[in-house]
């Protein structure tokens, strides 16, 4: 079994179990031990779900004996910690929630679950998605699969790390500002953030409203599109769900790329991106343009106040998403303090943790009188000329081309005490939250460590197809390395 699961795609696993090579008890046994086994140097889950896991399971193996199996009946899976659970915690890796059991699935949980999916457990993260590297979380630090002392990116690192070494088939994240995207490329693995409303947000802890959306993580862009394909569409429960037909646009997938022309905008290979991440991402451009697409040099002269404008509004909206937290109608609560106020003021001192405290004060900041136009408002109308340019490049462009991180994996604690730095490595994965446009992220090379390089093709509102079929046509020719610890 530990070869199976190391080397299966979704659809091959499905087809295993349907015809009965095994089991989804044996198959789900398989997945706990592993994720078992690397837990403990990884931290990439936050709660294994063991018993329910294989209750599920056997639940699952009768579906399938009846004959009445779906893509993903059976096949376990993680979910990103903030991503609510019905009667499993889920904690956003922090200690404001850190006993909180919702009483309901979020929707794509729901959907998951009617396919007869297997949950395993709840993947670590950055404290309420608020991070880069993992490394924010009240339950510890997340590790790289490829160097257990490097980051693996965040905030769905816990996913990351999890579906790279075979903890769990596939697995759930959540995309506010790249998050899916650049710990899929930090991990050597694939990475979709749909378009803004492709998914419900219902049951999805928010950070900011505007940007945050559910996404999916395998080893293939075709399961990521799998998965997708069972957690998209309409939602009652969620007005800023679309109605499109998501599930028939997946199953006419664009396989290859010939006759699509594809956009390399010259400000995300500037002097911020390090060598050997240009090198291959143009290398994976010409494997494209070998395999009949036109590449075309293309440009987003406001790139570089993508980030200022991304972190004013995300953190504004943080601000106001995150006060209900206040330890007196749920969150943790301070045992300190003689007064009400002094109750909130403690229970969100000590419930917090730093990164989340400092988005709070900076989005407090933008929006407080004074401020708002200098910095909020202006924020907003840069976000729409990004917009406009890059419409402006999908008249004449399928997709555009960009590296997904501008650096592999760095060491733990080199850049999270400075936030700037921090900040501005999400120059490459800002812009996609920005429009709501899709995007997936790849391994396209690896570094002089053995580190994987992501690409990210970033594409038009619901063109999920294409970039999924192109995405898997350049995988059907690299030869992606396993990590091994």
């Amino acid at each position: 079994m530990k070869e199976l699961i190391k080397k299966s795609t979704l659809s091959e696993l499905g087809m295993g179990l349907k015809n009965k090579e095994f089991s989804s008890v044996e198959l789900t046994t398989a997945y706990l031990e592993q994720a078992r086994a690397m837990n403990g140097q990884t931290a990439a889950f936050i709660t294994l779900t063991e018993e329910q896991a294989l209750e599920s399971a056997k639940k699952a193996d009768e579906l399938i004996a009846s004959g009445k199996s779906k893509p993903l009946t059976g096949i376990p899976l993680g979910i990103k910690d903030n991503i609510c659970t019905k009667g499993i915690k889920t904690t956003c890796a922090s200690k404001m929630l850190e006993d909180f059991c919702p009483i309901y699935d979020a929707t794509a949980v729901a959907r998951l679950k009617k396919q007869g999916a297997v949950i395993i457990g709840k993947t670590n993260m950055d404290e309420f998605a608020m991070g880069s590297s993992s490394g924010t979380s009240y339950f510890g630090a997340v590790s790289n699969p490829y160097d257990l002392t490097r980051v693996p990116g965040g905030s769905s690192g816990g996913s990351a790390a999890a579906v790279a070494l075979n903890m769990c088939a596939a697995a759930l994240g959540s995309d506010t500002g790249g998050s899916v995207r650049q710990p899929a490329a930090f991990c050597g693995i694939t990475g979709l953030k749909p378009t803004y409303g492709a998914v419900s947000r219902y049951g999805l802890i928010a950070f900011a409203s505007s940007f945050d959306q559910i996404g999916t993580m395998a080893k293939t862009a075709d399961d990521c599109g799998i998965l997708l394909g069972a957690i998209a569409g309409k939602d009652e429960f969620d007005s800023t769900c679309s109605a499109l037909p998501f599930k028939n646009c997946l199953s006419a997938l664009n396989r290859g790329v010939k006759k699509l022309t594809i956009g390399l905008p010259k400000e995300f290979f500037g002097d911020q991106i390090d060598s050997s991440v240009k090198s291959a991402v143009f290398s994976a451009a010409e494997v494209y343009k070998n395999m009949g697409a036109e590449i075309k040099e293309v440009s987003l002269p406001d790139l570089k106040y993508a980030v200022a404008a991304y972190y004013l509004i995300s953190s504004a909206e943080a601000a106001s998403n995150l006060s209900r937290y206040d330890g007196i109608k749920y969150g943790h609560r301070s045992k300190n303090g003689k007064t009400y106020e002094d109750v909130i003021k403690n229970s969100r001192r000590e419930g917090f943790g730093k990164e989340v405290k400092r988005r709070i004060m900076l989005g407090n900041y933008a929006l407080s009188s004074g401020y708002y136009e200098a910095y909020y408002s202006k924020a907003v109308k840069i976000r729409q000329r990004l917009k406009t340019e890059l419409d402006e490049i999908f008249k004449s462009c399928d997709f555009i081309l960009t590296p997904t991180a501008p650096t592999t994996a760095y060491k733990k604690g080199s850049v999270e005490k400075n936030p700037t730095q921090m900040y501005s490595a999400d120059i490459c994965t800002v812009m996609a939250n920005i429009a709501g446009l899709p995007a997936v992220s790849t391994t396209c090379g690896y570094d002089k460590n053995g580190l994987p390089i992501g690409m990210s093709l970033m594409g038009k509102a619901f063109s999920e197809a294409t970039i999924i079929g192109a995405a898997s046509a350049f995988e059907a020719v690299f030869e992606r390395r396993e990590a091994v610890l």
